[in-house]
């Protein structure tokens, strides 16, 4: 048998198991396997941050909904970011920026606004953004990362439908992605689909807006740019284990394809 028949053969199973189950469920199989030692670590550490920052900080009031933005020295894309959730047409929210223990810029004044910043650096979007889930009180949550913006009706857009009569536990929009010179790059909407997701990765919870549950946590695993699929993934898929998602066809989230951030390369399969 050759070199590169046995190759073949030995690669064989591997890509029966993708056809059956898709690439990125394999893949987040793999990894809850390989990294789930430095999960449990970080678990601890979020639940003493969370402990540490309730007891030393005045709660922020309860709200329709809390807008968690994940911050790590973007000064200036920070402040953008933080004005677009707080110019929103829905008023009833609370905005919490959790820094990723580099230390926080001066933020505008507003009585919505908190600010917290981890006792360390994590390198772990997931244990950034729960612990603003977790300080904050809210009937639905909402997530921005600090380089990405919000159109103004992009809550009011979500919560229409959220609130609607037999409405959905959870909705994504649609992102229009934009190149670092501010140019579009193209328009991203993809329709709810399980079986789609398990090829592709074209969840993003910079869109996403949810009802608190108890499912509504991040992955705690340490993804470097090499590890897929993102904590964004696998957030969406694991809550629509037992919730109902809907896509929300219209674009409200201005998403940054920065070169040096995480972004997801949407259309990457294996």
């Amino acid at each position: 048998m050759s070199g590169g028949t046995a190759r073949g053969v030995a690669r064989a199973p591997w890509t029966l198991l993708k056809a059956l189950f898709g690439w990125l469920v394999l893949f987040e199989a793999r990894n809850k396997v390989l990294l789930a030692p430095g999960a449990v670590r970080l678990r601890r550490f979020e639940d003493a941050e969370v402990r540490r920052l309730a007891a030393v900080r005045t709660a922020p009031p309860a709200a329709l909904v809390a807008t968690v933005i994940a911050t790590h020295r973007r000064p200036e894309a920070l402040r953008a970011a933080v004005r677009s959730a707080l110019e929103q047409t829905v008023r009833d929210q609370v905005v919490i920026v959790v820094d990723d223990g580099a230390g926080l810029p001066e933020l505008p004044a507003d009585p919505r606004l908190s600010a917290v910043s981890l006792a360390r650096n994590t390198g772990v979007a997931g244990v950034v953004r729960n612990v603003g889930i977790r300080l904050t009180r809210s009937r639905y949550v909402a997530f921005l990362d600090d380089d990405n913006l919000w159109e103004p009706d992009h809550l009011e857009r979500a919560l229409a439908v959220l609130a609607a009569p037999g409405g959905p536990d959870a909705v994504y929009t649609a992102l229009r992605r934009v190149l670092p010179d501010g140019t579009e790059h193209d328009i991203l909407s993809v329709p709810c689909d399980r079986r789609r997701a398990a090829r592709e990765a074209f969840w993003d919870t910079n869109a996403f807006v949810a009802r608190r549950t108890r499912a509504l946590y991040f992955s705690r695993l340490r993804r470097t740019p090499e590890v897929l699929p993102r904590e964004d993934w696998e957030l969406i898929r694991r809550y629509g284990r037992r919730h109902r998602v809907r896509h929300v066809p219209h674009p409200t989230v201005r998403y940054l394809m920065n070169p040096a951030s995480f972004y997801t390369q949407w259309q990457q399969s294996r």
